[in-house]
């Protein structure tokens, strides 16, 4: 039988490694898993460390026409699953009615949609030199990013997982210190979608809860399934550090919720 895919997109600062637990339990559960990367992202960290500005030019425009061609390719319509940046295209395929169904955890938000946070918020302070990929050292990373979690787990997940952004995807996303201002897209919505399920951290400091509430108030309206699950103590790090599992698995009940399964049913 033809089993469900899932589609995982990872956000700015993560390779697409950040998946392989949620791969694997999702694989688990029967689902075909793929975590495809970003558009010129190297297959390892240590190698896309080293060639970032082989990535230099994506932009958001980039990376929505890269997942948009991987979630079309597939036979059954995969559920999209997204953190960050993924987390917005997760929404905005699911909106196009590309995929069956989109989780978006701690989504950047842009156009009017969610705008109590400084745009600061969207990249960390002292990044305002001119060069075409954004970094983060092992002590922005604990601030910003996993700032729930002791240093020791910080420096182990900076380690795995951490690799520049590009400065371009910074700028359309509104990142003060990229050089941009936040990028206008159309509609993110329509009634005919899939379900979708919004994640926030409340402890988050890049995508703060207050914005991820904001964007499922936007959704108000509409009349198409939209959720809303807090996770309280957790910060931006929420799919990679020690609690992921808990994210995972309250996905995996969701999807089971709105009959989403790894096998679909017959007929």
């Amino acid at each position: 039988m033809n089993r469900t895919p899932v589609v995982f997109i990872h956000g700015a600062w993560l390779h697409a490694l950040s998946w392989e637990s949620w791969a694997e339990r999702f694989a688990s559960r029967g689902f075909l898993a793929f975590t495809p990367g970003w558009p010129g992202e190297e297959v390892a960290v240590p190698a896309m460390r080293k060639s970032a500005e082989s990535f230099r030019d994506v932009g958001l425009e980039a990376l929505m026409d890269h997942y948009e061609a991987i979630v079309r390719s597939f036979e059954i319509a995969p559920v999209i699953i997204g953190h960050s940046v993924g987390g917005l295209i997760a929404q905005l395929l699911v909106g196009a009615n590309v995929g069956r169904a989109a989780v978006a955890i701690a989504p950047i938000p842009v156009n009017d949609i969610a705008r109590p946070m400084p745009k600061s918020v969207l990249c960390p302070p002292d990044q305002e030199d001119t060069g075409p990929v954004v970094s983060l050292s092992p002590k922005q990373f604990h601030e910003f990013f996993a700032n729930t979690v002791e240093a020791d787990e910080a420096d182990r997940l900076f380690e795995r997982y951490v690799v520049p952004a590009p400065r371009r995807l910074l700028a359309d996303l509104g990142c003060a210190g990229a050089g941009g201002s936040p990028h206008t897209v159309a509609d993110i919505d329509n009634t005919a979608r899939g379900p979708l399920l919004l994640i926030s951290g409340q402890e988050d400091l890049l995508v703060p809860d207050s914005a991820t509430r904001a964007v499922y108030k936007a959704y108000g309206d509409s009349t198409a399934v939209t959720d809303l699950k807090q996770f309280a103590d957790r910060a931006h790090s929420l799919v990679i550090d020690s609690g992921w599992r808990f994210v995972a698995d309250y996905v995996l009940g969701w999807l089971d919720h709105y009959d989403i399964r790894a096998l679909p049913r017959e007929g």
